[in-house]
């Protein structure tokens, strides 16, 4: 039996032999699958670096092109703003002088809204020495005049368009009519 113990001994170790390379064998494989897979996490690594990286700068580009486009925007709220309170102030006068035109002409209230100190003073003297004069009767005869012409003058105001009476009156500085 010594030479079976024998026998079995050395196929024991010729069976621990093979363990050992085949142990070795698939640490190395596990070695190999473990070195694959850090390269493949590596490369996952660096795309998802790149996609962070690109979308980081199309947000900021979008972001950009937002703030230029508010900027615009802006630009234009304050343009168009700027330009209808310049319109409507011409158009509150227009409004302002007819309305007060037909209703206190006779006094030129209208000629001193439109910056007209003189014709406003000599609607305000005619109607004056008008009303003055009345008691002798000579007054009787022009009282009417100048609310007439504020009559007139308040109709001209109100039907002529804002560019026009803008035009005529703020800029030109046409006095009468």
């Amino acid at each position: 039996m010594s030479d079976e113990n024998k026998n079995l001994g050395e196929q024991a170790e010729d069976a621990l032999e093979n363990a050992k390379d085949k142990a070795g064998e698939m640490a190395n494989e596990a070695k190999e699958k473990a070195s694959e897979f850090a390269d493949k996490a590596g490369e996952k690594y660096d795309e998802a670096k790149e996609k962070a990286s690109e979308f980081a700068d199309e947000a900021k580009e979008a972001a950009s092109d937002f703030a230029d486009e508010a900027k615009k925007t802006a630009n234009e709220f304050t343009e168009s703003a700027k330009e209808v309170f310049s319109n409507a102030g011409g158009e509150n006068k227009k409004i302002l002088a007819g309305i007060l035109a037909i209703l206190l002409g006779a006094l030129g209230v209208h000629k001193f809204i439109l910056g007209y100190q003189k014709e406003g003073f000599i609607l305000l003297g005619i109607t004056i020495a008008a009303y003055a004069l009345s008691c002798l009767g000579i007054g009787l005869l022009f009282i009417w005049v100048p609310g007439l012409i504020g009559l007139i003058e308040g109709i001209v105001y109100l039907t002529k368009s804002d560019e026009e009476f803008y035009n005529t009156y703020q800029v030109g500085k046409k006095p009468w009519f």
